[in-house]
């Protein structure tokens, strides 16, 4: 097993708790600095989707007891008025952490929350190399 491995095995993911939106901010806001797909508002962001109780499902990754990871699910409304669409993000991790595999997990354990919820479908903004391998593609013409 690999130190990523282990690392990964040493991980839990669970629902945010209220003790933890401030560490969310502050990994959010850390993570995104120098990522070339923020807008360093991304704290903003999920803060809003809170105070405005559209946050449908916010993860965390945690590790020896601390936060290390972040991943948002919202409800949005498709052009085409097409019910049950998901935005996923931010998804975040502490700088020091990422390419261990906690980003992954945490993606692939949120897509598993709208789906069991019924959903048609998630949409992001993000890297494509990064989200094609969890089955996101580039639709042109569709807009949320």
């Amino acid at each position: 097993m690999t130190t990523n491995e282990k690392k990964a095995a040493n991980m839990i993911i669970r629902d945010e708790r209220p003790g933890d939106i401030e560490e969310i901010s502050w990994i959010t806001r850390t993570a995104f600095e120098v990522h070339p797909y923020g807008v360093h508002t991304e704290q903003y962001i999920i803060r809003e989707l809170r105070d405005s109780r559209v946050l449908t499902i916010s993860l965390v990754a945690e590790m020896e007891g601390k936060v290390v990871g972040h991943i948002t699910f919202s409800p949005v409304r498709m052009a085409d008025c097409s019910p049950d669409w998901y935005g996923v993000g931010p998804v975040s991790v502490l700088p020091h952490l990422q390419r261990r595999g906690i980003g992954t997990a945490l993606v692939y354990r949120g897509l598993e929350l709208p789906s069991a919820r019924g959903a048609n479908g998630c949409v992001l903004v993000g890297d494509p190399e990064y989200y094609t391998r969890f089955g996101f593609k580039n639709i042109p013409g569709l807009v949320h």
